[in-house]
């Protein structure tokens, strides 16, 4: 619920933004004064926009480039559009070819909504990294962005390829939805479970059927609470820790760690208790 109405909120945004856009550009037609504060608008808003959007600015590097290109793109075309009126020669022909111009841009970031399409990028490269993870990148392979779309606009990929296979009236954490998740490394993820009933406790997750599930040892599989969060969260470990190398074996690793975890899975999160289990040495 929380996160349909994160998406509602920017979907608003991003209506408002374009006609406002649309609204400088149509002003810049017929007076020049809009030309430097209308260029000046749009980049502050495509950095503040992505200054916001931790979700494009984290992406894996697979996609990262990408997927802030599309996000910055409207920004980049209006403030070209303006710099364009302002060059072109005076006439009614080169005013009709301007104002079908800004039309088309309107159009387009209206309809497209390169903001959401940035989003569904970086989500859909994460998914592929968490399939990876646990062995199912055929399925990963088939999760295209507009498939998500039409599933749920505020359903995340990975969010949504958890519901598929584990949360499912007969599924292995029936119950449960992802909220967050971090690769810790190659072969570890860290994943933040929430109950999909509010008020109600994260349902118990059989290890041995989610271990038969993805071909993972059941010692490398931790389930337990969110420090400082109630019965409603739960934190998932998948596959082996990473090992600190010896310099950084303090009693302060584990509040490092957690706050890799916490930037972007639970932010405002504090640790306040952490334990630490040895892995076996021929399972490391």
């Amino acid at each position: 619920m929380l996160a349909r109405v994160h998406a509602r909120a920017r979907a608003n945004a991003g209506r408002i933004a374009t006609a406002a856009g649309a609204a400088v550009l149509t002003g810049g037609l017929f007076n020049d004064a809009l030309t430097g504060p209308g260029i000046a608008a749009a980049l502050t808003t495509a950095g503040l926009g992505l200054a916001t959007n931790l979700k494009i600015l984290k992406a894996p590097s697979s996609a990262r480039a990408t997927a802030i290109a599309v996000y910055a793109a409207p920004h980049t075309g209006a403030a070209l559009l303006l710099v364009g009126e302002h060059l072109a020669p005076a006439g009614g022909i080169s005013l009709l070819v301007q104002a079908s111009i800004v039309a088309v841009w309107t159009e387009a970031t209206w309809y497209i909504r390169p903001g959401r399409l940035a989003r569904e990028l970086a989500d859909e490269a994460v998914l592929q990294e968490i399939a990876e993870a646990t062995g199912e990148a055929e399925e990963a392979e088939e999760e295209t962005p507009a498939e998500i779309a039409v599933a749920d606009p505020g359903e995340s990929a990975a969010a949504r390829w958890w519901r598929e296979e584990f949360a499912g009236e007969d599924g292995i954490a029936p119950g449960t939805v992802l909220l967050e998740h971090q690769r810790l490394s190659e072969e570890c993820v860290a994943v933040i479970l929430g109950s999909a009933q509010r008020g109600t406790p994260v349902p118990d997750i059989s290890q041995s059927r989610l271990s038969a599930h993805l071909d993972v040892p059941e010692e490398l599989i931790e389930f337990g609470p969110v420090p400082g969060r109630g019965a409603g969260v739960r934190l998932l470990v998948i596959g082996p820790r990473p090992k600190p190398v010896e310099s950084e074996k303090t009693a302060g690793r584990d509040d490092e760690v957690w706050a890799e975890i916490a930037a972007t899975a639970m932010p405002g999160v504090e640790l306040i208790e952490a334990n630490t289990y040895e892995i076996r040495k021929e399972l490391t």
